[in-house]
């Protein structure tokens, strides 16, 4: 490898000059060169604006997510390639697994819950409509829409390959195109993996760019449409924050910054319990993997006075095993760090660590590498600190180690646990080991104001936990404070980052037009044709069948019971209805459900497949024996779904069921959903 190429409008384009040296972490020997140097920035961002936004815009929510999906499969076959590139970075194979297997899974996530969880619309439609007139006649509403700009992903470079994956999973399905750049340093990395996603044609032109080398004043150049998300450490994070047109123009600006992390072990997890041992194992692992340079390793290690001297003989016995040296030696848990400047910025906070605290176990002067030369890698061997007052010491709390290094600090009670949990004054995540319950309340329900995320594990869920020092994109990853402030991933909320929401008002049948979902007081439509005889492409939104009527009788409450079971006093017993809400005996809310199917479901084989289930039923008013009873059946909204292979093409269809009384009095509401069948092309 020579020199790193950008890719930029549609084009891979090297940079002028001489540019940063790229180092292997484990031989010391030169890759290559990285360098963005006469890119035309402004020129990146117009080509994404005119050429991507558009492309992904006019893309469905299902259709993002197929694409993917389509991009997790073509980079499941190349991992070999990113796995052996990997290791120069300093990862181990465990390593490379959570940067490489883990960002491909962000992508297969996103891809599943966007057609899960998403309309298959370019847009949208957000919570429940809110009636503002008094007659219905105007009601507000709220849509997501995409920003028209770019997501620039500014990335660390402890994972240059999760990082940009989990973040342009969730832009793309947003429907906007991302500029991204990673730290130079582990750059070539990235660069072969964005060599094959280009090369697969799986994205739409002008998606997808990526810079190897310094943003240059590509932050000059940005708009209120954009969004630029950054991971590094907090006080470059807050230079970048606070740039001059971020600032005029009211970016949008997620940062997630290196922070302190802690670990609590509960006062009863003594060394014969098996959360005391899954404690040590979880805080070894987080001081080793990755060599210590994850953003969500674990700094702080707060644990009961009693046992303090129990945990730092444990985990130093641990960390013993961990051997150190080069990732493609059998044995080897541990790589080096990134490079030989991340070794000097550890060993310079270790010495500001030592101003409170001492070293108690590892030696940053003498330690072992297996299968590489110490003095040209970038090694540093684990090292675990003790505090002795950590309520009056700022560094454990203010200063981290980006490496291999962690600190043990004790607590006398709840209150001093939570207390010394939120000195590190925002994290990322938070954990506590214990099998205590009322424990694990006080500690979240104290300590959660300071944390992204906190997790709690016992002997009951360890076999399944996904770790202390694991992001999940179902949830969300950011914290307060020290940790950024800002917000990723996090499921289908991340996607929100992305797009602008927007409060839309106006009469229910123009709010109905805009969203493609029925709203109630909108204009309805009938037809000769019984909705269950169309299929889907036929049906349109606000489509109504007004239903022939039945009487309620008392053979029908004591039938139903019979059949259902359900023998409740207020449907069987009129001598215990004094005092209760009923007048007289009141027929099931589930028979009036089902005796509204009766009235709306057209028998015969059609179009119509399979009840495919309920979102929403609410009895609104008692239908007492005599009342009779009609149903105005509404197609509420439509959801294509992906064609299979052998399967009828289909689509879920939601009806909204009034039923409503003699006195035009609705008695219940609910929300069917039908699988429709579509015409075949």
């Amino acid at each position: 490898m020579s020199k790193l190429k950008n890719y930029v409008q549609g084009t891979w384009v090297e940079g002028e000059g001489a540019g940063t040296a790229l180092i292997n972490a484990v031989t010391g020997d030169k890759i290559g060169e990285a360098t963005s140097k006469g890119l035309d920035f402004k020129g990146m961002l117009d080509y994404a604006r005119r050429t991507g936004g558009p492309a992904l815009r006019k893309m469905t929510f299902h259709e993002r997510a197929l694409m993917l999906k389509a991009l997790a499969l073509y980079l499941t076959e190349k991992k070999a390639l990113f796995y052996a590139l990997s290791s120069a970075t300093g990862a181990t194979k465990a390593d490379s697994w959570i940067d490489i297997d883990g960002g491909i899974g962000n992508l297969f996530v996103y891809a599943s819950k966007g057609r899960r969880e998403l309309p298959n619309e370019t847009f949208y439609v957000d919570g429940k409509a809110e009636k503002i007139s008094k007659n219905g006649t105007f009601i507000g509403h709220h849509i997501c829409v995409p920003l028209e700009g770019v997501a620039i992903h500014i990335n660390a470079f402890n994972f240059p390959v999760w990082g940009m994956l989990e973040k342009f999973a969730v832009n793309f399905l947003a429907g906007l195109p991302a500029i991204v750049k990673p730290a130079t340093v582990t750059s070539y990395l990235t660069e072969l993996v964005v060599r094959e996603i280009m090369a697969s044609g799986i994205l739409p032109e002008g998606s997808l760019q990526l810079i190897c080398g310094s943003a240059g004043d590509l932050l000059d150049h940005v708009t209120e449409q954009d969004v630029v998300t950054f991971t590094g450490s907090a006080e470059t994070g807050k230079k970048l924050k606070t740039s001059k047109a971020i600032i005029e123009n009211s970016v949008r600006f997620n940062m997630e910054a290196d922070s302190l992390n802690c670990s609590i072990l509960g006062p009863e997890s003594t060394p014969n319990t098996e959360e005391f041992k899954l404690f040590i194992k979880e805080v070894s692992r987080e001081i080793t993997v990755k060599a210590g340079q994850k953003c969500t390793a674990i700094r702080r290690i707060i644990v009961p006075e009693k046992l303090t001297e129990d945990v730092i003989k444990a985990i130093s016995e641990r960390l013993k095993t961990t051997i150190l040296g080069n990732p493609a030696v059998e044995g080897v848990r541990m790589g080096p760090l990134a490079s030989l400047e991340q070794v000097k910025d550890v060993r310079a906070k270790v010495m500001e660590l030592r101003k409170s605290c001492e070293i108690v176990y590892g030696n940053y002067d003498s330690f072992e590498v297996m299968g590489a030369d110490r003095e040209k890698g970038a090694f540093l061997p684990s090292l675990l600190l003790y505090c002795k007052d950590p309520f009056h010491n700022k560094e454990p709390h203010q200063v981290e180690a980006f490496g291999p290094v962690s600190t043990v600090m004790s607590y006398k009670s709840t209150d001093e646990a939570i207390q010394l949990a939120k000195m590190g004054r925002g994290s990322l995540v938070g954990s506590v080991f214990t099998s205590n319950d009322d424990f694990a309340k006080d500690i979240v329900l104290g300590a959660a104001c300071m944390h992204g995320r906190m997790m709690i594990v016992n002997a009951s869920c360890a076999a399944e936990s996904t770790g202390h020092g694991s992001p999940m994109p179902h949830l969300v990853h950011g914290g307060p404070g020290r940790a950024g402030g800002g917000e990723e991933m996090g499921g289908i909320r991340g996607i929100f980052h992305y797009m602008q929401r927007t409060a839309i008002q106006g009469h229910p049948t123009t709010i109905t037009k805009i969203t493609d979902v029925y709203q109630a007081g909108a204009a309805q439509k009938e037809d000769v044709i019984h909705p269950f005889r169309k299929y889907f492409d036929e049906l349109e939104i606000g489509e109504t069948l007004v239903t022939h009527k039945r009487t309620v009788t008392e053979t029908d409450i004591v039938n139903f019971a019979n059949i259902s079971g359900d023998n409740f006093y207020a449907h069987m017993d009129v001598t215990s209805l004094e005092g209760s809400i009923f007048t007289s005996r009141v027929a099931h809310g589930y028979f009036i459900l089902s005796a509204a199917a009766g009235l709306f479901v057209d028998p015969k084989k059609g179009p119509v497949l399979a009840n495919y289930g309920l979102d929403e039923c609410r009895f609104l008013k008692p239908v007492y024996i005599g009342a009779t009873i009609g149903v105005r059946l509404t197609c509420k909204e439509k959801t294509a779904k992906e064609k299979r292979e052998g399967e009828v093409p289909q689509g879920v269809v939601k009806w909204l069921v009034d039923v409503y009384d003699e006195t035009g009095e609705t008695v219940a509401l609910a929300t069917i959903l039908t699988l429709v069948a579509r015409k075949e092309n």
